[in-house]
């Protein structure tokens, strides 16, 4: 079972709050770390095209869609993914 975290980031020039699973916070931290920005400035650019959604949901749908990008079929057999990979996932969730 996973917990939420409460973090305060900086959006926007205000400082805001969000709960997020700690796995969550690993991919926005990952993300930030490869396209060289602090989650602040991401989670800025996130808030800026957000619409009518919580920070909070869109920050969740922003990091499934960037893995999402990043996942081609070639990139999934290079990264040696496979039915092990996903048993594997699937047990740390609780998932049978």
């Amino acid at each position: 079972m996973n917990t939420l975290s409460n973090r305060n980031v900086t959006v926007n020039s205000r400082r805001t709050s969000m709960r997020l699973e700690q796995e969550m916070w690993e991919a926005l931290r990952e993300i930030c770390r490869r396209e060289d920005m602090t989650v602040h400035e991401l989670c800025s650019l996130i808030d800026d095209r957000r619409g009518l959604s919580s920070l909070t949901a869109a920050t969740r749908v922003f990091i499934l869609m960037y893995y999402r990008a990043a996942a081609t079929d070639e990139g999934h057999t290079t990264a040696g993914h496979g039915k092990r990979v996903s048993l594997h996932l699937m047990n740390r969730l609780g998932v049978d």
